[in-house]
């Protein structure tokens, strides 16, 4: 039967809404889950960690099984892995089932997200596939900003536990439409089919270990030893990921692609709007309910000006990137999301919303898109056509693991002096604005640092092709 291939691409984007829609939705449920479940303050930020680490951590581990095993088949399998998580979570009874099911979640996109692109990228060609990749991007951006709308309205309406329920009947739909629009596909080759397991196991443990440690240290303290063998054990655990990776005839992540200067910078430059992103969010969600009484809508509402300000902002610096090149593009956003945090953490219970939330909020959404948009660019600009693929994965890996990461540092620092305030006599409101101006002056560090890592990024001029790649990296 012959397929439409716009029709591909229309489920294909679908599904990557999902994905994406999936990080930020459950941001505005995060108080209700909290008194239903009864989660504790460190332990709340698991439920969004379990995901993104997850979904990091086996990225790459996705796309190479999708290769070999056929692309179609992979996205399957992870849509209903996806599938059914959600609606374990929906009906979870206690927080280990909710963290055990985001983390299964994780994995369901990991596996889907990489399928779906290599469809797309096998799908389209010239002019087309720009114009894919343009809308696949696009409509990633607009779940994002969508997700905190589409969570209030769930959790004001029926209850917390929809945010994973509407996934079900989503990918029901999306599983019925596959088989009649998608075609399957799969590298030919003639030799064994390695997957690096190995490798994709200990690096997610790794990051499992020391974002554990990193959380735990707010209770017991970080010279405790459950602490420090969570930390070095996992440092041991990363350790041996290189060794793997070093020793593997096809490893997942090609030791040699650090040696281009723009791929490296863009890592860290990613992983630090990673970690100020997730923080800010998560932070703030809280903050709007917890200190100034909103409902779960009226906080994605007030998100909705930052998104908006996003969309802008990548139109906008992708015209930049091509007059100016990508290294005062990645500067200026890094500029501009440290403003935002520092304007935004000094927003307390009362105050005006347009004079202290919404300039911070839409700063930081130009900012930190201004760095994404030339960080993403730089990634595949120095490498090889062949390798492309891999390195948007490892950016994209990166973005997702540095974000779980700067979250747990973070979330445990603010936690910590919240418990600090309350135990010196402060009252619980005021405990929690210091909680969060805390949170977002270290989540302002991170930002600070992307200044330094993009005056250490090399200056590019893109081509349309990196340009339609960045676009899907982003």
């Amino acid at each position: 039967m012959q397929r439409n291939p716009w029709s591909t691409l229309a489920v294909l984007a679908f599904a990557q809404f999902m994905v994406v829609l999936d990080v930020t939705i459950v941001n505005v449920a995060l108080p209700d889950i909290q008194g239903d479940l009864s989660f504790s303050a460190s332990g709340l930020q698991w439920v969004i960690s379990a995901y993104t680490l997850l979904f990091g951590g086996f990225l790459l581990l996705g796309g190479r099984a999708a290769d070999l095993l056929g692309r179609r088949r992979l996205f399957i399998a992870g849509l209903a892995l996806f599938a059914v998580t959600s609606l374990i979570a929906g009906l979870a009874q206690n927080p280990e089932q909710l963290v055990v099911m985001r983390a299964l979640q994780g994995l369901g996109a990991a596996l889907m997200s990489p399928a779906a692109f290599a469809i797309l990228t096998v799908t389209y060609h010239g002019r087309d596939r720009n114009i894919a990749m343009g809308v696949w991007g696009g409509l990633a951006g607009l779940g994002g900003t969508l997700g905190v709308i589409a969570g209030g309205l769930l959790v004001d309406s029926l209850s917390w536990r929809w945010v994973f329920l509407v996934n079900v009947p989503i990918a029901v739909a999306l599983a019925a439409m596959i088989p009649l629009f998608v075609r399957e596909s799969r590298v030919a080759i003639s030799g064994p089919r390695t997957f690096d397991l190995a490798g994709a196991l200990l690096s997610t443990a790794g990051l499992l270990a020391i974002v554990l440690g990193v959380i735990r240290a707010e209770p017991l303290g970080w010279s405790s030893p459950e602490v420090l063998a969570l930390l070095i054990g996992g440092l041991v655990l990363l350790a041996a990921f290189v060794r793997v990776e070093a020793r593997s005839a096809a490893p997942l992540v090609p030791l040699s692609l650090f040696r281009s200067r723009g791929l490296s910078t863009s890592i860290l430059a990613l992983a630090l709007n990673g970690a100020a992103f997730l923080a800010m969010f998560f932070l703030t969600a809280i903050f709007l309910q917890q200190v100034r009484g909103l409902t779960a809508l009226e906080t994605g509402l007030q998100f909705l000006p930052m998104g908006i300000a996003a969309i802008a902002s990548a139109v906008v610096a992708s015209q930049l990137v091509t007059r100016y090149g990508t290294k005062p593009v990645q500067v200026g956003g890094a500029v501009l999301s440290v403003a935002g945090l520092l304007l935004l953490s000094q927003a307390d219970a009362t105050g005006s919303y347009a004079l202290t939330i919404l300039p911070g909020l839409v700063l930081f959404g130009v900012g930190i898109i201004a760095v994404g948009t030339p960080a993403s660019i730089a990634a595949v600009a120095e490498v090889s056509h062949d390798q492309a693929g891999a390195a948007s994965g490892v950016v994209n890996a990166g973005y997702q693991v540095g974000g779980a990461l700067g979250l747990a540092v973070i979330t445990t620092l603010a936690t910590t002096h919240v418990e600090g305030l309350l135990a010196g006599g402060a009252g619980q409101q005021e405990a929690l604005v210091g909680g969060f101006e805390r949170g977002l002056l270290i989540a302002a560090v991170f930002a600070a640092a992307n200044i330094v890592t993009a005056l250490g990024a090399p200056r590019l001029r893109p081509t349309s092709e990196q340009m339609a790649e960045a676009a899907v990296a982003a």
